[in-house]
């Protein structure tokens, strides 16, 4: 198998182009063997990348526990710089087919028409309880307490396509994020499980964000995490529509528009290329 390692923010992959090759089997097994950071080539996460009825090509993504997640903010932005580049597609405007629906996305070129980040519309915020999913009372889960364990947490919990729980946090680098986390992205009121972001407010167009991914544990960033925590942010009025939120990986920038829609804008960077033995 042909792939190519590539990374968001330190969130990173093992992208397949599945339009110029095949692939068979075990789709979730392969993912985990892959993924496996001492047996395999190492990853959060495999992307393949498909040809698409609807858009411009398709983005699968699998989890390195072998889960399919329906969206991938850092992934989309990897794919949309390697069409490019890769000359798979020909326009810097692309759109990409996800679970969670068509993602345009926007290729940042600077003078010499190199890649300097990819912007991507990631569509409106899904807030009421049964589109996150989650099972808590009112038309917003909004700053309501979630019993873990005998211990109220407060949560706010956004689908930007995939399940968030938002916490807002005095220090994010003294956050549970690995005892919490877990506990969290299995806790019954989320019926699909969820992702789990720890977030600190340095002011009200700066934070800070650490993440427990559902089906791949801490990573270093998480596009519709951050996402997803800019929403939260403005619902419970502690950040701007627009800010940036800093993660282990490095910043997004986050917008959401008066359109509803949320725009996140980011680096994408090739590591390497390589053949995988199956």
């Amino acid at each position: 198998m042909n792939f190519i390692k590539m990374h968001g923010l330190g969130n990173d992959f093992v992208m397949v182009n599945l339009m110029q090759e095949e692939l068979h089997g075990d789709l979730a097994a392969l993912a985990r063997k892959v993924c496996h950071r001492h047996y395999g080539i190492g990853a959060d996460g495999m992307i393949l990348i498909l040809p698409s009825e609807q858009a411009d090509v398709k983005m699968r993504i699998i989890n390195s526990d072998g889960s399919e997640a329906e969206m991938c903010g850092n992934g989309i932005r990897c794919l949309a710089k390697l069409v490019y580049e890769y000359k798979l597609v020909q326009t810097p405007f692309i759109t990409v087919e996800t679970l969670a629906g068509i993602m345009g996305t926007e290729v940042i070129l600077d003078a010499g028409d190199q890649v300097q980040g990819i912007k991507v519309d990631m569509g409106e915020p899904r807030l009421l309880p049964e589109s996150v999913p989650v099972l808590l009372p009112g038309k917003q889960a909004v700053a309501q307490g979630l019993n873990v364990d005998g211990n109220r947490v407060e949560v706010t919990a956004v689908s930007m396509g995939n399940p968030h729980c938002v916490i807002f946090v005095p220090d994010a680098a003294a956050a549970p994020v690995t005892t919490l986390g877990p506990i969290l992205e299995k806790h019954p009121a989320f019926p699909a499980k969820t992702n789990v972001e720890f977030v600190e407010i340095i002011n009200p167009g700066e934070v800070k964000m650490r993440i427990w991914e559902r089906g791949a544990q801490e990573t270093m960033a998480c596009g519709t995490g951050a996402c997803a925590v800019i929403v939260a942010g403005v619902l419970n009025n502690k950040t701007q529509r627009e800010a940036v939120v800093h993660l282990k990986g490095g910043d997004l920038k986050i917008h959401w528009a008066d359109n509803n829609h949320v725009f996140m804008t980011g680096p994408a960077v090739v590591v390497f290329e390589g053949r995988y033995f199956l």
